[in-house]
């Protein structure tokens, strides 16, 4: 199995041997970030520092002046990584030591941008607005994050792209000194907690036949519950992601559910095709676009909802979220794998490539000593590559593993 590490440009820039010691994990490919988040990342092995802290979402390279000159919503600058172009720079010193490398591009979640616009920022049934997560419903989002693609994705030297949070974000964030654990949410409780009600929405769900007044009004009521202490809008413990749905329909009703969502899987849908074919006009043929993504539709995140037979029709494959155990595996990789098997049938049509995306930091609950058989597993249920979370991040003890369980995948 083609095996790819991601890494941040700080991992690289100012360490002579960071290239040569991801190469000798015995991965092809560096997932490179070139537009990422604000994040407090550990560099353990760095010889020059051992915490870099990114303030705010931005690019790493040089943005196009003229792209986004007179532009409201335009990407920002960073200043913690040294150089003008970092990402440029560790590309060029992963090529060197035979790596392969694609871009990793964030998109809709970008706390900053929803700060400082805050219009555009998702905003529940209660008015918060959420100023991580851009409305991906709104016209002026979406031609953002479409020329955010483009530019971000297709750097020189890159060979193809991953573009994380191609579709909702709502309320899950790590966010500096959290303080929302205190009442424990289901999925979907999480669901409805996230649901966008800015003024976009809501003519979008009028238009649909229901007044958005009812619809929020409906949301507040199913929630009540959860905050006199009931079990988070639960019911779906064990079940997983059809679990969480089904538990959502209950609490919604079913008509309610189906509008919403209706709205909210047309709004995914066009941003990823119009992401994609952004991406593709800007890029060499050969060029690969893959997506971040969770085969239920009603996922938000980094990894949002996307029907498996929708987007393996247009993106040339997927990285999916496979943390935890067999099940959840299953859970997560089966319906695009059933995709990808039933593509591999049809003539002069390339199958789609299936990512397990594996995490290997212990301390992040990973589990580097498994590799081989969580990698073994994932290819048994259809997957086709793996994703390795996070080789910048990880220790010398998970990296020597993660070198053994890439060996033994490699003997098989």
């Amino acid at each position: 199995m083609r095996a790819a590490a991601f890494f941040y440009p700080w991992d690289v820039v100012g360490d002579p041997d960071a290239a040569r010691r991801v190469a000798d994990l015995g991965v092809q490919q560096v997932t490179l970030a070139a537009a990422y988040h604000s994040t407090r990342a550990l560099t353990p092995r760095h010889p020059r520092h051992r915490v870099v802290t990114a303030r705010h979402s931005a690019v790493l390279y040089p943005s196009d002046a003229e792209r986004w000159a007179g532009r409201a919503l335009r990407p920002y600058r960073q200043d913690w990584v040294a150089g003008p172009d970092p990402f440029g720079a560790a590309v060029r010193a992963l090529a060197d030591a035979g790596l392969e490398v694609h871009s990793w591009v964030v998109l809709a979640h970008n706390t900053r941008l929803g700060t400082e616009h805050p219009a555009i920022a998702v905003r529940n049934a209660y008015g918060d607005r959420y100023s991580w997560a851009p409305c991906i419903a709104r016209p002026e989002v979406r031609a953002y994050l479409c020329d955010l693609a483009a530019e971000a994705a297709v750097r020189p030297s890159a060979r193809g792209t991953e573009l994380e949070s191609c579709g909702w974000y709502g309320l899950a964030h790590l966010h500096a000194h959290d303080k929302t654990g205190g009442v424990a949410l289901s999925g979907a409780a999480q669901y409805l907690m996230s649901l966008c009600f800015c003024e976009i929405c809501e003519a979008g769900c009028t238009a649909l036949g229901v007044p958005a007044r009812e619809v929020r009004g409906a949301v507040v009521r199913a929630l009540e519950p959860v905050w006199a202490g009931a079990d988070g809008g639960g019911g779906e413990a064990g079940e997983g992601r059809a679990g969480e749905w089904r538990e959502v329909e209950r609490l919604l009703g079913g008509e309610l559910s189906g509008l919403v969502r209706r709205w909210r899987d047309d709004a995914a849908r066009t941003l990823r095709r119009e992401v994609v074919a952004a991406v593709r006009a800007a890029a060499d043929d050969g060029f690969r676009v893959l997506l971040h993504a969770d085969p239920a539709g009603h996922r938000c995140g980094a990894n949002p909802g996307a029907d498996p037979a929708d987007v393996l029709t247009h993106a040339d494959g997927v990285v999916v979220p496979c943390t935890g155990d067999d099940a959840a595996r299953t859970d997560a990789l089966a319906p695009f794998a059933d995709v990808r098997a039933r593509s591999a049938t049809l003539p002069d049509t390339p199958a789609p490539v299936v990512a397990a995306n594996l995490t290997v930091v212990t301390a992040m609950g990973g589990r580097p000593g498994s590799l081989a058989a969580d990698a073994a597993h994932a290819a048994a249920l259809g997957a086709d590559e793996l994703r390795l979370y996070h080789a910048g991040l990880a220790g010398d003890g998970d990296l020597a593993a993660v070198r053994r369980g890439l060996a033994a995948v490699r003997k098989r």
